[in-house]
């Protein structure tokens, strides 16, 4: 899905969806009980969960009924999707009981929106009993998703950001070709991260280079122990040096048109309220590096080709899956599709998940990342048992997350087995969160604008002037 239709999911959702999971708690061995099913209500302490994603259901109800076996107590999920979520819960906590369903005593709530949650009285610092709340159980992104002016107002369950795809039999083919050839005969052993520059030697003595099998061998793994890109140059060089199969219709292709693809070529120089996104002093958006890695940005576009008003997410995933492409970038859920469709036999290749290149040898890049928290309403009169809930459902229940909903746990300790998994969480770890300044909300929108812009071969210098002076300008007026 679109990362822009992604984000405003949160708050534009459409129409309206209820579900309730009640739970089977009921004790029916008391004579009191038998005669008023509904006596068991008074007698458990009850709290309210909402959450906006219906992907979650079945990981929040059984939590609940785990945790409430657990416990003694009973957990009511209510799945809320509305254009206005946030606003759904402020009305609610305001009418109490008589609003349908009743306030929530925690939600799920992404993490920009932390900040309104915040100053509404709906998220208030977390208590962490558990212990839970440090880099031991999860990376510095999810916490700095998750904190606002120094203090931790939620709980990170899951996160998503980006990371490359390749085809690691297409890599593999590629090595070979460089192993035999002649121009290549001084080896592999520049900086690492970088393939070294050869000069080439006339066809003719190329033609008279015949290597034995087990050096072409040893030549090969040598080329393909460093064909995982570290920089875009890296791709370009794969690219002009690869006679690929028939069936690769392009070296590298990714959704040009959704920001949250493209953000890591300016990720570690756009500066947009700082580590957690709530810093209003600091706003660092116009200067050399950005510039310098969106002009790598742009120049893509005459190496590439590709079409921003046709390509999308969706489109480019498919031609990977169908072996037409040997690189792409990709969100989490990417990991499970392509494991099940290597078990299914649609993808009859070997393929791997790898950190983001960097722009250049020079620039770094870094990724944005979205975390999806758990909040603690402000208001509830169960504030303890909440934060309890919440605990156990980012840490003590978090290794069934994946499992029930696709969702990449932001807990570390889970899905270790998982190589895949395991490296978007390293790249999660270094990204870089969404901000959560109110008065910087359309940030992103703004950002994908800007890209679109510059890809279509708009002076980059001027764009990114632009942006800078316009979020100045909010964040001053407001």
């Amino acid at each position: 899905m679109h990362f822009t239709k992604r984000i405003v999911a949160v708050l534009l959702v459409g129409a309206l969806a209820v579900g309730l999971y009640a739970g089977s708690l009921i004790d029916w061995d008391s004579e009191d009980e038998q005669e008023n099913p509904l006596a068991f209500l008074n007698q458990k302490e009850t709290i309210r969960i909402w959450y906006g994603d219906e992907a979650l259901t079945d990981y929040i109800s059984r939590a609940a009924v785990a945790f409430g076996d657990a416990h003694n107590v009973r957990v009511l999920p209510y799945y809320r999707a509305e254009s206005d979520y946030l606003e759904t819960i402020n009305r609610a906590t305001l009418n109490g009981e008589a609003e349908s369903p009743a306030m929530p005593d925690l939600y799920l709530i992404s993490h920009e929106l932390l900040e309104k949650a915040y100053l509404a009285g709906l998220a208030v610092p977390v208590e962490d009993a558990a212990g839970v709340m440090d880099e031991a159980h999860f990376p510095k992104a999810a916490l700095s998703a998750v904190t606002y002016h120094g203090k931790q107002v939620a709980y990170p369950l899951y996160y998503e950001t980006s990371a490359l795809l390749y085809n690691e039999t297409y890599l593999y083919e590629w090595a070979r070709q460089q192993a035999g050839r002649a121009d290549t005969a001084g080896g592999v052993d520049g900086e690492e991260g970088e393939f070294e520059e050869l000069d080439e030697l006339p066809e003719e003595e190329n033609s008279l280079v015949v290597y034995d099998e087990e050096t072409l061998a040893l030549r090969t793994q040598q080329f393909f122990d460093r064909a995982i890109p570290a920089t875009v140059s890296d791709i370009l060089q794969i690219a002009d040096s690869f006679d690929p199969p028939e069936t690769v219709e392009g070296i590298f292709s990714w959704d040009v048109s959704d920001i949250f693809y493209n953000y890591y070529f300016v990720g570690n120089y756009m500066n947009m309220g700082g580590e957690a996104g709530d810093d209003r002093g600091q706003i660092d958006i116009y200067n050399q590096e950005a510039i310098d890695s969106l002009g790598i940005y742009q120049s893509l576009n005459q190496f590439f080709s590709i079409d921003s008003s046709t390509v999308s997410y969706d489109s480019v995933l498919q031609d990977f899956l169908e072996g037409k492409l040997v690189f792409t970038i990709a969100t989490t859920d990417a990991a499970a599709i392509l494991a099940q469709a290597r078990e299914e036999g649609s993808f009859p290749y070997d393929y791997g998940v790898a950190l983001m290149p960097d722009p250049s040898g020079e620039l770094a890049g870094r990724s944005m990342s979205v975390t999806s928290a758990v909040a603690i309403n402000g208001y509830s009169e169960h504030q303890e048992l909440a934060n309890a809930f919440a605990a156990y459902l980012v840490d003590g229940y978090a290794e069934n997350l994946y499992e029930h909903t696709g969702k990449a746990s932001a807990n570390r300790t889970v899905n270790q087995e998982n190589g895949a998994l395991q490296i978007f969480l390293a790249e999660y770890e270094n990204s870089m969160p969404l901000p959560k300044l109110m008065e910087a909300s359309n940030y992103w929108i703004q950002l994908e604008v800007l890209f679109a812009r510059v890809w279509n071969g708009e002076d980059v210098s001027s764009m990114v002037e632009q942006l800078d002076r316009q979020m100045r300008t909010q964040l001053v007026k407001n």
